[in-house]
């Protein structure tokens, strides 16, 4: 995978982490009330994102091997715990911490060419 597929590859991916915070944000900003309860700003952005991310990774597969870049998405549950914890104030153990080491880990065994 060259430079530019990789940064391309780690933006899609930390867009992906930014959207499930967000999702959660709309999950937040619920009232319980029911399914329109969830439309809300923090739902449409989450979407935004998502569909760059989409677009982005779509581009990324024109040139790379989708077995090689694909374990790159492992880092979201890595960037998804680190972000739930600065901003919705969630706790980050060290066994979030273990398993990015390992995830960390896996993924440059399997994109090591």
């Amino acid at each position: 995978m060259n430079a530019t597929n990789l940064i391309l590859t780690l933006l899609s991916v930390a867009a992906i982490a930014a959207g499930q915070v967000l999702f959660k944000l709309a999950a937040r900003a619920g009232s319980g009330g029911g399914l329109l309860d969830l439309l809300n700003p923090w739902l449409f952005a989450a979407l935004v994102i998502y569909a760059f991310a989409t677009v982005l990774w779509v581009w990324v597969l024109k040139s790379a091997p989708l077995n090689i870049a694909y374990p790159f998405m492992g880092f979201a549950f890595i960037i998804v715990p680190v972000l739930a914890a600065v901003f919705l104030g969630e706790a980050l153990d060290w066994r979030v911490l273990a398993g990015g080491v390992l995830i960390t880990a896996g993924v440059a065994v399997a994109s090591w060419r």
